[in-house]
């Protein structure tokens, strides 16, 4: 087998197991088939002559496989097992179509249209063939088309003059919170470091993500019956919409982009006696980061005054960071990567990702991380689709990387 006829049916045989993640789940993994995924994925990695393979009670697989070259700084390679859940079915059904310039019909019973005006990104693939979903669902290739594209990878290093060990980890619940990568036993992923391939178009380079953090507010107010409710009623609700209404209606996801942070109320729950606000803060500077958590606060204090019968509490946690800090102090990842993509003849398309990887996490734990693009388009959407020439691109800088590794 080929290695786009390997790529092709290794993606549709990894989307076809449901993996979606919960958010409301307090367990890792957050759903079965995130477990279904890594058993098979380490059965897979055994048959193809791994070493170490273990997936453990939460899912997490690694595995190395050893190189002819010990003295060689060993690399790795991570991917996600999950899917993101977006409120449309689980189930995805790829299949093939062939670009020719025309909408493609993801979905006749469902009138569901891929269409050239509302995604000329498809233009650049006249006469390709495309991977796409029946629209009923995303596709997946956020992150299977990067699972697809390590394990054809195992299977080729063989084909090499000479490499260093490579470690595997397959992780769960990335789109939750990046909690798979969390929990890896970086004992089980020795790496001097390590790759992710996660998201976005052919040559699409992250060496950049934001600084990010959660922060849960809590409004204690006081209830009491309208007849009585004059100086003594303190309600939870109005003090959480007061609160955001301190911060700027254009520092949001909705109106900031390029390199620009953002403060996101994301989630308001309230009852007479206790409203919870949770927000995200994002920043790549590392000082406007802090900068917006001291806001946080400040304004958390300024509603103290304007409410002295309630109380206020928050509680702030930060869930990844820029991992340009960590290649920063360690460029040889980023360097590998770049000379790779430029051997290929690949244009170059660096991005600061308004987003985190897995990669933000391990480089946070010491491993630097960056990332390269599995070649696919419109994550976390029915329209998402997969080049397949862009696919196959994906596995060259891989293999490149590999070969480079050891120069």
């Amino acid at each position: 087998m080929d290695a786009r006829e390997e790529l092709i049916s290794r993606f549709f045989r990894y989307a076809a197991i449901e993996s979606q993640s919960n958010g409301h789940s307090q367990s890792l993994p957050s759903s079965p088939g995130q477990a279904v995924l890594a058993t098979l994925l380490a059965d897979e990695m055994r048959a193809l002559g791994l070493s170490d393979v273990v997936a453990d009670e939460h899912a997490i697989v690694t595995a190395v496989k050893r190189g002819t070259r010990p003295e060689v700084p060993p690399i790795g390679f991570i991917a996600h097992l999950d899917t993101v859940d977006v409120g449309i079915s689980p189930f995805v059904h790829p299949r093939i179509l062939r670009f020719e310039g025309g909408d493609l019909c993801l979905n006749r019973e469902e009138d569901i249209w891929l269409r050239v005006a509302e995604h000329p990104e498809l233009l650049s693939w006249i006469g390709e063939d495309i991977i796409v979903s029946d629209g009923t669902s995303v596709l997946g290739a956020d992150n299977k088309a990067a699972i697809a594209v390590i394990m054809t990878l195992l299977g080729r290093l063989d084909q090499l003059d000479s490499h260093g060990d490579v470690f595997i980890a397959f992780v769960p619940d990335e789109e939750i919170g990046l909690l798979g990568a969390k929990a890896l036993d970086l004992t089980r992923f020795p790496c001097a470091f390590a790759y992710t391939i996660d998201c976005c178009e052919l040559g699409e380079v992250v060496l950049e993500t934001f600084n990010a953090a959660s922060c849960e507010i809590v409004f204690e107010g006081v209830s009491a019956h309208p007849m009585s409710a004059k100086g003594a009623l303190v309600n939870p609700l109005l003090m959480a919409v007061d609160l955001i209404s301190q911060f700027d209606r254009e520092d949001t996801p909705e109106h900031t982009g390029d390199r620009e942070g953002f403060f996101w109320f994301k989630g308001l729950v309230a009852n007479d006696n206790e409203a919870t606000l949770t927000a995200l803060i994002r920043d790549f500077d590392d000082a406007g980061f802090d900068r917006r958590k001291r806001r946080i606060a400040e304004a958390a204090e300024w509603m103290r005054s304007q409410y002295p019968g309630g109380d206020i509490r928050f509680r702030m946690t930060d869930t990844y960071q820029n991992i340009a800090r960590s290649l920063a102090s360690d460029d040889r990842a980023a360097t590998l990567l770049l000379q790779a993509i430029d051997d290929l003849g690949i244009k170059r398309k660096l991005i600061a990702m308004r987003g985190g990887t897995d990669g933000a996490v391990l480089s946070a734990r010491g491993i630097p991380t960056p990332n390269f693009f599995t070649g696919a388009y419109n994550f976390h959407s029915r329209y998402e689709f997969l080049p397949v020439p862009a696919f196959e691109r994906s596995l060259d800088v891989a293999v490149k990387i590999c070969g480079l590794a050891t120069t």
